[in-house]
């Protein structure tokens, strides 16, 4: 590994603790930019393909709701199809035909990189302080009470650290153990990936899990954290897949040149776009049974 991919790595993991940190629409505006330049490398990679999407009706849209998730999440399900029929709209008065490819891709460049993404402002910004997972911290700079008891923190915070921590022990176990013991090829779709890579980042995805719920004090939680952890590490594998999947039809390697050593945003928030939804209603609906 270059120092270049290391030192990038820290700073992108320092941005992101910050943004997770400081919450609200701190969080929000760091989602929604990450959302727009990962939209305009999508958009890149689909346009190669020789389709016109509606980028730009796209990407407004998408901002409009990372923000109703943000102020009131129980419409952002409600704008989601609402936003498609606009993209619809805009194509249907659009000089030149529309085709079936240029609807679809639109679509999925508007619930692939900016619905999904979504979960992560509700999750982060506006989770209902009704689940079980403790208490609300009193009210500082951070919403933040004693910084050794995680489970003082905001319930939004310490479920967001203890995601993005499973998927960084998922990417980190996987590259390390696929790169030195890796033998058995996963996927074409990606060829340096390995089933051992692939085993290991789930272990230590759910082992983090695991942890993370032992030290924030979950009662009956273990196995709902060892669950949790595992299903982020499957769901960041398929998430990564996927965007293999899209760049191989492209022909491209990366999809940016954004991160100095490790190429576009989406080449770096691929493992974060199917986790969001999962967590969040995993926390909202499944993890209360365990805590009962």
């Amino acid at each position: 590994m270059s120092w270049t991919r290391i030192i990038s790595a820290i700073v992108a993991i320092a941005l992101a603790l910050g943004a997770i940190l400081l919450g609200g629409w701190y969080f929000t505006v760091t989602i929604g930019v990450i959302v727009f330049l990962a939209q305009l490398e999508y958009f890149r990679l689909v346009r190669s393909k020789g389709i016109a999407p509606a980028g730009k009706t796209t990407l407004v849209v998408s901002q409009l709701l990372l923000i109703t998730a943000a102020i009131a999440p129980n419409l952002s399900d409600a704008i989601f199809p609402l936003a498609g029929s606009s993209i619809c709209f805009y194509l249907l008065f659009q000089p030149q035909l529309a085709s079936i490819a240029d609807i679809s891709t639109s679509i999925l460049g508007l619930f692939y990189g900016g619905y999904l993404p979504s979960y992560w402002v509700k999750l982060r910004v506006t989770l209902p302080e009704t689940i079980p997972l403790g208490t609300v911290a009193s009210n500082n700079l951070f919403g933040i009470g004693d910084w050794t008891d995680l489970s003082s923190f905001p319930r939004g915070l310490t479920l967001t650290l203890l995601a993005f921590s499973c998927i960084w022990a998922a990417d980190i176990g996987a590259y390390f153990m696929g790169k030195y013991l890796g033998r058995t090829r996963l996927s074409d779709i990606s060829p340096k990936k390995t089933v051992e890579g692939a085993v290991f980042g789930i272990v230590g995805s759910a082992v983090v899990g695991g942890v993370g719920a032992w030290y924030l004090d979950w009662l009956n939680g273990l196995i709902a954290g060892l669950l949790l952890g595992g299903l982020i590490g499957i769901v960041s594998l398929l998430g990564d897949l996927t965007e293999s999947m899209m760049k191989r039809d492209a022909g491209v390697k990366d999809s940016g040149e954004l991160i100095p050593g490790h190429g576009g945003i989406l080449d770096r928030t691929d493992s974060y776009v199917f986790t969001a939804p999962l967590v969040y209603y995993f926390v909202t609906l499944l993890l209360p049974l365990f805590l009962q």
